[in-house]
């Protein structure tokens, strides 16, 4: 079966559109911009999935005993699938749940049966947050199939250091100010397909104000990832040496 179907298949089984990108946006305070400030609005620090490598570094330079970096799941990607390469050692003894086969080292992946369709099983991953340490390591094997794993800082957990120690640390230069009302940063596929379904459930709300409220909330969400991506282009064109 196609990518594209299974993928609309499984979404019978997740309609909540907060929980579709797997990002609900607590906002911590403002303070250093790095730079970036926009006028007046308190800024906060933000991991940018595109940029990421799941060094690890996520894990052990934050100064908070767990980091504030956690693991989530933009279920629009994923492509639920039995042998998911975020959930099991490559070198996994078998399909379950024993901890042996687990990529993840504090278990903090949970797998559940969704159906079995045309002989294949399909399960869904959530991640149990206070679990996650932010390791990457399910990020890094997810990479290898749909990529739908990725990290963002937890905005409830984050102190908002001044300067901030994985940011110092990243080795691709991935954590950036975001304005706070804007609080994540989606992949840039994820973006786009869900900008898509947005548009989609535009077309088909009809005179249902309720569902036209969800497919604006969804449409303004994706806006604000084109418009940040935009201006951070253009900010980094600006940054670069003239040519001669």
């Amino acid at each position: 079966m196609p990518l594209e179907e299974k993928q609309q298949d499984r979404r019978e089984f997740i309609t909540d559109a907060v929980r579709t990108t797997g990002v609900v946006a607590v906002v911590g305070s403002g303070g250093f911009l790095a730079g970036r400030r926009t006028e007046g609005e308190p800024m906060v620090w933000q991991l940018d999935p595109d940029k990421c490598t799941a060094c690890g570094n996520c894990a052990t330079y934050c100064v908070l005993d767990v980091s504030a970096v956690k693991c989530f799941n933009a279920f629009d990607m994923c492509g639920f699938c039995d042998i998911c390469t975020g959930y099991f050692e490559m070198d996994y003894k078998s399909l379950d749940t024993a901890a042996e086969n687990q990529a993840c080292p504090t278990g903090a992946i949970l797998r559940e049966f969704v159906e079995e369709k045309s002989g294949q099983r399909y399960y869904e991953y959530t991640i149990d947050e206070p679990l996650c340490i932010g390791c990457g390591k399910c990020v890094e094997g997810c990479a290898l199939m749909n990529g739908s794993l990725y990290l963002q800082v937890e905005h409830d957990r984050c102190l908002d250091c001044n300067e901030c120690a994985i940011a110092t640390a990243c080795p691709t230069e991935a954590f950036y100010r975001v304005p706070a009302s804007q609080a994540e940063i989606l992949k840039r596929r994820a973006a786009t397909v869900l900008n898509a379904r947005g548009k989609q459930m535009e077309r088909v709300a009809g005179d249902d104000e309720s569902k036209r409220r969800e497919a604006d909330a969804l449409l303004a969400r994706t806006a604000k990832q084109r418009d940040w991506r935009e201006k951070q282009a253009l900010e980094d064109a600006n940054r670069r040496p003239s040519d001669g």
